[in-house]
Formats: structure tokens, C-alpha cells, sequence
């Protein structure tokens, strides 16, 4: 089995979620809204790579002028990753793949951009959204964790000479990057993490093969709210019995009333 950081993001979050989304394939339409944020960003993301790869570009931006807009101001605060140094021996790949087998899955990370000399290697990744307000939540996405892990297991860096910088290209005045530097005690942490959960996993799948589902986060969760599969789940009933119990009056402490 092939796995992504979306996957294990959501492995954590929700196992039956993942039951339902990847072995089961269940979809639910996409909002207008959603496929909008997605569309901006497969756009984007083409922009770049063909940039990188010396393709011409500008009839992307002659379509486009919020594309136009976004890359002369990601260049005015970024030139030296629009405008490498080319006499300079450094080892550039836009979409770069990488794959790693842990306890049998193919763990699978695909870099926006890599940037790599005999010092260092950075990962690049652009987001189409603004930057977040909370960077820890940011640092523990399996997103962050899993490329540096794949990164550090599949070449001869050591943790400390990795980095993976994510550029908030739809900031409020201009794009905004967040950084985040490695090291062994990050990457010892994440490999322990890793294998517990694909440990997990496997034990799940194990039980889905004899007919018993994946679990459930607990009941009256967040992340039910908004699921796509709260209904299947019996989590939308769980919300309705509770709003009627908040909403029915306490026998008890009401008074009689005299006649």
C-alpha cells in the first residue's frame, strides 16, 4: 500500500474517515468553493514547475492576472529562488519524487521544489492560502514531518543539514514563508511515530479483513462536524439527541402550578 502525508494525516485524525475515503473510495461532490481553492493551486503549482523546468510561461500569466500578480510579488521578496545563481553547482527538481518502504507501505512525498548543494538540501513548498497563525499545528502535520523524515532516510544529509520552507504566496501584503529547520531528536521522534501508526494500521486492516470497521474519533468531536460521512457514521444523530436534550426543559425544576 502507497502513502501519502494526506493519508497518514488523515489516518491520525480519523481512522474510519480513512476507511471510508481510501479503501472503501467513497467521494462526496466538491463544493464550488473548494474546487475554486483547487483550481488556483494545480495553477499555480503549473506556473512554477514549468518555470523551473525553462518552459514559457507567459501565456499562463497573459490568462491569468491574479497568477501575474502572484509571482511578481513572490519574485520582489524571494529573487534568489525565482532567479537561481546557474554558475553555481546546486542541484534543483521541481516535483521532485521520492519513496521509502517502512513495515511494507511505500511512503511517497513529492517536493514542490528541491534545492541542494554539498552543505545542505532545502524543500520548498507552495501554499495558495495565507499564512497560518498557528506554526506548531503546521510543524506536526504529517506533511512537515514526513519530508524531512523520507529526505534524511534517502540521502547522505544528516537531520541538522535539512530545512523545509513553505511560501504563503496569498498573504495579505505580500507572500510569507514559515522554515523549519531539522535535527536527529526530530527525526528519531517522527520514526517512532511513524512506525506507531503504521503499526496501527496494519492492525486495523487486519480487522477490516474480518469484518470489523476502523475506529471512531469519540463522540461529539470537531471533526465530525463538517465530515462528509457523518451520516453513515450516525454522528449526525449524535448531534440532534444532543441539542434536544440542551434544549428540553429539566422536568425537576419546574414548579406546579396551582390550580
Amino acid at each position: 500500500m502507497r502513502l501519502s502525508q494526506g493519508q497518514l494525516n488523515l489516518l491520525e485524525r480519523c481512522p474510519r474517515q480513512f476507511q471510508h475515503t481510501y479503501l472503501e473510495q467513497l467521494t462526496s461532490p466538491t463544493s464550488l468553493e473548494q474546487q475554486e481553492r483547487l483550481n488556483w493551486g494545480s495553477r499555480f503549482h503549473l506556473l512554477m514547475q514549468q518555470r523551473e523546468l525553462g518552459l514559457p510561461i507567459q501565456s499562463l500569466l497573459q490568462e491569468d492576472a491574479q497568477l501575474q500578480r502572484w509571482i511578481n510579488a513572490f519574485a520582489s521578496v524571494a529573487p534568489e529562488i525565482l532567479t537561481p545563481d546557474i554558475t553555481s553547482q546546486v542541484f534543483r527538481e521541481s516535483e521532485h519524487c521520492r519513496t521509502l518502504q517502512v513495515q511494507g507501505y511505500i511512503l511517497t512525498v513529492i517536493y514542490d521544489l528541491l534545492i541542494a548543494d554539498d552543505r545542505q538540501a532545502q524543500i520548498l513548498d507552495w501554499k495558495t492560502y495565507p499564512k497560518p497563525q498557528n506554526r506548531r499545528a503546521l510543524q506536526q502535520n504529517w506533511q512537515t514531518r514526513l519530508y524531512l523524515y523520507v529526505l534524511a532516510e534517502t540521502s547522505d544529509y544528516v537531520p541538522e543539514q535539512l530545512s523545509m520552507t513553505y511560501w504563503f504566496i496569498q498573504s495579505e501584503d505580500r507572500p510569507q514563508s514559515l522554515k523549519f529547520i531539522y535535527n536527529n531528536a526530530q527525526h528519531e521522534k517522527t520514526a517512532q511515530q511513524l512506525n506507531a501508526l503504521l503499526s496501527q494500521l496494519t492492525q486495523w486492516l487486519q480487522r477490516y479483513e474480518r469484518g470489523e470497521p476502523f475506529p471512531q474519533v469519540p463522540l461529539g468531536s470537531k471533526f465530525c462536524d463538517l465530515c462528509q460521512y457523518a451520516t453513515r457514521c450516525h454522528r449526525d444523530r449524535y448531534d440532534e439527541v444532543t441539542s434536544l436534550q440542551h434544549l428540553l426543559p429539566n422536568l425537576v425544576n419546574i414548579q406546579e402550578v396551582p390550580l
